[in-house]
């Protein structure tokens, strides 16, 4: 059986519990809430989010007001890969699905080998210095090279798993191909279970990635969405079960 933990911070509506029920990114302090515990963040606002190394704020993508995320480094990177993220500050997360709905590109001006890179971390710790991830390479899905095509989707483990290293040490093995629409609503599923970790995308049935050493261990954190080097994210729709 899986187990979700959420601790719910303080915010500013209301808080509902049990299957089907929509936390809306509020509670008393230090209230968890019960294993199976269906909880819904909409993202339409910048309550109960902390940016870690981005610009946030909200605004209207294709239709939808939703969590825009582009990177504020002060002319630094925090690390090679120049990751960005909002952490929601009131979850704690071992195991479980999280779902979101996410659209990237390339920001304005990006140097040409900037994929678009946006995605979710969990178990995130240490104010987003460790952290597991999943993330797109938004412009590889539809690209005319197939190596290019087989670098689609991502796992990575901060801070010692970069996708460099990952790539370098087991080739293949920590990326695979998807279909993606650069800046175009996309589905992302995570399915956590102790060190085992599947990503869905677009409703698929079948995972595109599978990992099954998540180099944390069998840790729990935080969530948050995640934006890598010189990418523009929409975020909207995130929920945990």
């Amino acid at each position: 059986m899986r187990r979700t933990m959420y601790g719910l911070a303080v915010g500013a509506a209301m808080i509902a519990v049990g299957l089907g029920g929509r936390v809306n990114m509020s509670s008393a302090a230090g209230e968890k809430a019960k294993a199976g515990t269906h909880a819904e963040y909409p993202l339409d606002s910048l309550t109960g989010l902390r940016a870690v190394n981005a610009k946030a704020d909200i605004a209207m993508h294709q239709g939808r007001r939703a969590l825009h995320l582009l990177q504020s480094l002060g002319g630094a990177t925090l690390d090679a890969s120049g990751e960005s993220m909002a952490i929601l500050t009131g979850v704690e997360f071992k195991d479980g699905t999280i779902e979101v709905d996410i659209a990237g590109q390339p920001q304005a001006g990006a140097t040409p080998d900037i994929r678009g890179f946006i995605g979710i971390a969990f178990r995130v710790r240490d104010k987003g210095e460790r952290f597991e991830c999943f993330y797109l390479r938004m412009t590889n899905g539809r690209a005319d090279e197939q190596l290019r095509r087989n670098h689609s989707v991502q796992y990575i483990s901060a801070p010692d798993f970069p996708w460099q290293r990952l790539r370098k040490e087991n080739p293949g093995e920590y990326e695979s191909y998807v279909d993606l629409e650069p800046g175009a609503w996309t589905k992302m599923k995570i399915a956590v279970a102790g060190t085992k970790a599947r990503l869905y995308v677009n409703g698929a049935e079948q995972p595109c990635l599978v990992v099954n050493d998540l180099k944390l261990g069998e840790t729990s954190g935080q969530v948050a969405v995640w934006i890598g080097d010189q990418t523009e994210g929409y975020f909207s729709n995130l929920r945990m079960n």
